[in-house]
């Protein structure tokens, strides 16, 4: 979504990254780029005069010009203000000291409430918390039976009331049920609307009043622009909620709303889904954000991934093959299913510092490529695997035919393989390679 944000942002500062000393001319003018690619990127126009404000009380005067680099006091001080734009520091949610915690998640119909109530669930199942959900959305045709199958896949039991359409005798009896069956967590689904308005908050209101939830969560379409920070702005005048969870932050809208509903309404972004899959929702962190849009990348979130998918034991043993040349396509392939299941390959480099720049202008990672990977892989013998550079003519044709692809395919991933292989080879010697070494040899 911060992808056109990030560009003009970067764009804007390269400038003054590179200069040993700035004017107030130079800091002028970064301050007018910066303010367009905000307004480009649909924040709210308030907050962006309040940003840049902010921004240029911030460098002035001496405190640019007397500093050992004064262009990167700058991209510090716009890191430092976007920070605080989002919210500062990271927020989580509070648990009750008896449980069930009780997690009430509100929003206007087609936000993806229902779906982010499931994601919540595995997110929180993650933890070790054993987490119920409530369908309490029965305006909705579906609605319950969407809940069901979602949280069956989220592992989460699922507490309805077949044929009831009293929301609030469904809330108390999903409240009574998680806790005669020790549940830590109870997530109530409630129902949308097209729009804003009296019967809505009244039912929620209602519902609130029944679970005396410890979190009130509501959910924003990123990709609504600034009607979303508008529907947060009606929500906090007549129902107060603690935080926000942000859909659809992988779409192509511009992030205005991820940039303003902070500052619009004084609540913090707490989670932010960035896919389609049950897994991809992820704790909001202003400070990592940040350090995304303005290209430095998100080394933190990184490690939480793969800290999720791979084990002390795994990283020991991968580290011993690379060190002793020992890496084969049987590892490859193990490793890079590992990978793809911490998220879009595209998303995963733009976390690594210096990787989103390097990758501008080359297109989004194509997954279906590397489902080719995998079939080219799969259609080789073991010995094959182990010795991908003894595999010449014949073995190529045979390879290309029972994985579907074409000979040029094959070669190209042997080739790239023993790229691959070197660039190991340096890092396990110390000799950390550049973004675009790594990128020429992921070519």
């Amino acid at each position: 979504m911060f992808d056109q944000l990030s560009e003009r942002l970067q764009s804007a500062l390269s400038d003054v990254r590179s200069r040993g000393k700035l004017s107030e001319d130079d800091v002028n003018k970064a301050l007018r780029e910066v303010r367009l690619a905000l307004l480009e990127a649909d924040v709210n126009f308030k907050v962006v005069k309040d940003f840049t404000a902010s921004l240029k009380q911030r460098l002035a005067g001496e405190q640019v010009s007397e500093a050992l680099n004064p262009g990167q006091t700058v991209v510090k001080a716009v890191n430092d203000e976007l920070t605080e734009l989002m919210g500062g520091g990271g927020r989580e949610i509070a648990f009750a000291p008896s449980p069930p915690t009780v997690i009430l998640m509100a929003g206007l119909q087609g936000s993806g409430k229902t779906t982010a109530s499931a994601k919540l669930a595995k997110l929180l199942a993650k933890d070790n918390r054993d987490v119920a959900l409530a369908a309490c959305d029965l305006q909705r045709p579906a609605a319950v039976e969407q809940l069901r199958k979602l949280g069956e896949q989220a592992k989460a039991h699922v507490y309805s009331i077949p044929g009831e359409t009293d929301a609030i005798k469904v809330a108390k009896w999903a409240l009574e049920q998680a806790r005669s069956d020790g549940r830590d967590v109870l997530i109530v689904d409630t129902a949308g609307r097209l729009h804003v308005d009296e019967e809505l908050m009244d039912e929620l209101a209602a519902v609130r009043k029944a679970t005396k939830p410890m979190n009130v969560l509501l959910v924003l379409d990123a990709m609504t622009g600034q009607d979303a920070v508008n529907v947060a702005e009606s929500f906090a005048e007549v129902a107060e909620f603690d935080g926000v969870v942000i859909t659809k932050l992988d779409g192509d809208a511009r992030g205005g709303a991820a940039l303003s509903v902070r500052a619009v309404t004084g609540k913090p972004i707490i989670y932010a889904s960035t896919g389609e899959k049950l897994d991809e929702l992820e704790r909001f962190h202003p400070d990592r954000m940040a350090g995304r849009i303005l290209g430095m990348g998100d080394v933190m979130s990184l490690i939480e991934k793969t800290q999720d998918e791979f084990d002390a034991d795994q990283a020991a043993d991968l580290e011993r093959k690379i060190r002793k040349q020992q890496f084969t396509l049987d590892d490859f392939l193990k490793q890079m299913k590992q990978v793809r299941g911490m998220g879009p390959i595209g998303n995963l480099m733009k976390m690594v510092p210096g990787m989103g720049k390097a990758m501008q202008g080359m297109g989004d990672v194509d997954e279906r490529e590397l489902d080719r990977l995998e079939a080219i892989i799969l259609s080789m013998t073991p010995w094959e695997r182990a010795h991908p550079e003894e595999i010449k003519g014949s073995r190529r044709k045979r390879i290309a035919a029972g994985s579907g692809t074409n000979v040029q395919a094959v070669n190209r991933l042997v080739k790239q393989f023993g790229q691959m292989r070197k660039l190991m080879k340096q890092m396990s010697q110390g000799k950390m390679p550049s973004p675009e070494q790594l990128m020429k040899g992921a070519r």
